[in-house]
């Protein structure tokens, strides 16, 4: 079984954000970048199904040379061989285009990408992705066992979970619980030497065009002062939250 594992380059969420060029542009000074936490979920399970049944193991990122130490990164957790798709990311519909790119000229059995990124947020890439290969998708999925070509697959459902089968090949989109918190790896001094000699290929883009242009950015209201009400005057709490916070 052949396995990609989608990793997005992301600010680690300790992070200070600022925006530049009149708030058009996310500023990366000073910002560390970090494997999506969705995709280090993925990227953990992908590892045991290397472990377990032999399947090899390669990680795909859309973006510049800056995101090759995230790369690295997944190299000495354990994958196999990276791919860089050397073009800026610019939005959900270009991503996945290049993504199908590698899958199809790879042949891969079963895609791992994040849910969403934690940095836009969009939710949209795996889905595209398994539309333009013809591939069966589940998102959400925080369950996944795979024999042979049949594959169960779990996924967070409003109110519960819901088991799926199917069959490969396939697009997830994975999320907490796809393994334990506990089961994330940190890489090891061998696994860091040993990532220095596993092949990182640096693709062209297609060129496919973006189909979104972000325009501005802004960051939220900052949380007003916090009014402290004595507990034995309900009078004045019932005026604050009717008059000030309109919530009665």
């Amino acid at each position: 079984m052949k396995i990609l594992v989608c990793i997005s380059h992301v600010p680690d969420t300790t992070s200070k954000i600022n925006f530049a060029d009149g708030n058009t542009k996310f500023d990366t000074n000073g910002v560390q970048f970090v494997i999506n936490p969705n995709d280090e979920f993925g990227l953990t399970r992908a590892m045991w199904f290397k472990e377990k049944q032999g399947a090899s193991v390669d990680v795909v990122n859309v973006g510049g040379a800056e995101t090759e130490p995230t790369l690295r990164k997944a190299l000495a957790i354990g994958a196999d061989s990276a791919i860089r798709v050397n073009t800026e990311a610019k939005d959900g519909s270009q991503v996945a285009a290049e993504l199908a790119k590698v899958v199809q000229d790879g042949g891969y059995d079963l895609i791992i990408a994040g849910r969403e990124s934690i940095d836009y947020n969009g939710g949209m890439v795996p889905g595209m992705v398994a539309g333009i290969i013809n591939s069966n998708f589940v998102n959400n999925c925080i369950g996944l066992e795979v024999d042979g070509t049949n594959v169960t697959a779990i996924r967070e459902i409003d109110g519960g979970k819901e088991t799926v089968t199917t069959t490969l090949p396939l697009v997830i989109g994975g999320q907490k619980g796809l393994v334990e918190e506990s089961d994330l790896r940190i890489p090891n001094m061998r696994g860091i030497m040993m990532a220095r000699k596993k092949p990182l290929n640096v693709v062209e883009s297609t060129n496919v065009e973006a189909e979104a242009t972000s325009v501005s950015f802004e960051k939220p209201d900052p949380k007003g002062a916090v009014t402290l009400v004595d507990p034995d005057n309900l009078d004045e709490l019932i005026n604050l939250l009717h008059n000030e916070a309109k919530v009665i």
